[in-house]
């Protein structure tokens, strides 16, 4: 094991090359996550009417919030499947960390921390939030800045989403080796989008930080992660070295 400015490195040999990064977005973000239906295997394959009742509401309720200046973007998700990569750390760490099943995700881009303020004290969205908390056995809000980013996710065309929510004893190590793994999936799965979300409320969230990204199809990304034995040695062995944990979930849009 090797050492690189507190990053601690173990099977360095695989050496991938370094992510190519741009300039993060100047955007802020609300990140609404909720646990509606109960999924007793990875796939998510079901919706009950609760959850069907609730999507259309929200998406009405969406159209609202998108009137207000400065909103740039407000996408809602549906999980399709739980992919191989929860991370060793976060099994071993149940105890403090929550584990993710949020099945339904509404991602709300704004133009500033002010506009993010406007939209939380805007009458639509708290009884949106009041309806979403009704029919979920969990749920939260994450503020957060765009800290990291390969390129933008595209949510005009229907794909497969990815958000992946990160446990860490240490942020500022959470985004070095982030960043160090990035390589894997940009060789591995031609991944050319990401955007790394920083949470503002740390106090309230769970997780250190979350990741969003984009692929065509579901091939593009699954086989990797089942079949490539460097997924494991190169990505998730390299969490664990550094007290980091990862949750992956796949979504697709809601149209």
């Amino acid at each position: 094991m090797t050492e690189n400015n507190n990053l601690k490195i173990v099977n360095k040999q695989l050496n991938y090359d370094k992510v190519s990064l741009i300039k993060p977005t100047k955007s802020n973000y609300i990140h609404i996550a909720s646990e509606i239906d109960k999924n007793f295997t990875p796939f998510f394959i079901t919706t009950s009417y609760k959850k069907k009742k609730l999507i259309k509401q929200c998406k009405n309720w969406c159209k609202e919030l998108n009137q207000i200046s400065g909103v740039i973007e407000i996408s809602l998700f549906k999980a399709t499947i739980i992919p191989p990569g929860m991370g060793e750390y976060v099994k071993e760490n149940l105890n403090k960390i929550h584990l993710a099943k949020f099945d339904f995700v509404i991602l709300i881009e704004a133009s500033s921390e002010k506009i993010c303020s406007e939209i939380k004290s805007h009458s639509t969205y708290k009884m949106m939030l009041c309806e979403i908390e009704k029919v979920s056995s969990y749920f939260q809000v994450m503020t957060a800045l765009n800290i990291k980013r390969i390129g933008s996710v595209n949510h005009k065309k229907q794909g497969v989403f990815l958000f992946n929510y990160f446990s860490a004893e240490n942020t500022e190590q959470n985004l070095k080796v982030w960043e160090y793994t990035a390589g894997w999936f940009e060789k591995e799965t031609e991944l050319d989008n990401s955007t790394l979300l920083y949470p503002l409320n740390e106090n309230i969230t769970t997780y250190s930080i979350v990741n969003h990204c984009r692929w065509d199809k579901y091939i593009d990304i699954l086989p990797d992660l089942i079949f490539k034995k460097t997924f494991k040695k190169y990505v998730l062995d390299n969490f664990y070295a550094n007290n980091v944990g990862a949750q992956p979930i796949l979504y697709k849009v809601v149209e």
